[in-house]
């Protein structure tokens, strides 16, 4: 998926992120969260399902890792699925309440196009992501869908950075330094242009919503350029002063 959003300091919407836990995948919560990120501000993060089902179970330790809030919905009747009502029901009421400007909606459902196309009816920013076999109806109501079999293409390494990243050995006083190169390069990801360059403050950015405890100050710099300076064996730099743009090295 080809992000949209042209201008180098995008829109920081707000973003309701609501998530269908009968019809999403528990591992790729995080790319799920990550991909989201890139259009906006996730400051609702919903889970619905019926948490007393062996099958919700897989979700559990997901929760709390990324504070997600979870949506007890029963399944009263056979063959209904109550979690799609509840879903709805919630967005509608989110929707008027005038706290977002945007929702990702995390399904393959198509019970779910008619509320795309009311989101997007009220001028307001609606994302899907879901499986490759979610119907056409549902994926063209949405303003960006995006496929799964997409975000799971980036479980190896790509680029060449990343794969001379994943040939190193970490040792253990390596450790730090390593887990901060990728995280470095996560952030990087999320807020790269076409050019293949990113905003330095994109990427700072792109950290808080990774890890809102980021802070430089734990690698021993103050601020932001000195310390991706320090790993310029993995990035170049151009521009100056606010103007300072990072790409990754070939």
């Amino acid at each position: 998926m080809v992000d949209k959003i042209p201008d180098v300091m995008r829109p920081q919407r707000k973003i309701a992120m609501l998530v269908d836990g009968d019809n999403a995948q528990p591992k790729l919560i995080e790319k799920i969260i990550q991909e989201t990120s890139r259009y906006g501000t996730i400051t609702i993060k919903r889970i619905y399902g019926d948490w007393t089902q062996q099958s919700m179970t897989s979700w559990k330790q997901y929760l709390h890792e990324h504070a997600i809030q979870p949506i007890q919905q029963f399944r009263n009747t056979v063959g209904k699925n109550a979690t799609d009502s509840a879903l709805i029901i919630d967005a509608m009421d989110i929707l008027h309440s005038g706290l977002v400007e945007g929702f990702a909606i995390i399904s393959s459902d198509s019970d779910y196009t008619r509320l795309a196309t009311r989101i997007r009816e009220h001028g307001i920013f609606a994302m899907g992501i879901g499986e490759r076999k979610t119907p056409d109806a549902f994926v063209k109501s949405c303003e960006i869908f995006v496929y799964t079999e997409n975000l799971m293409r980036g479980d190896g390494p790509e680029t060449p950075v990343e794969r001379k990243i994943a040939k190193v050995t970490i040792e253990p006083s390596k450790g730090k330094n390593a887990k901060l190169i990728k995280l470095l390069i996560k952030a990087y990801n999320m807020a790269v242009l076409d050019d293949g360059w990113a905003h330095l403050s994109q990427i700072r950015e792109s950290l808080s919503k990774i890890d809102p405890s980021f802070d430089p100050r734990d690698y021993g710099h103050r601020q932001m350029l000195p310390l991706f300076k320090e790993q310029e064996s993995f990035f170049e730099f151009r521009g100056s002063g606010a103007g300072v743009y990072v790409r990754l090295k070939e």
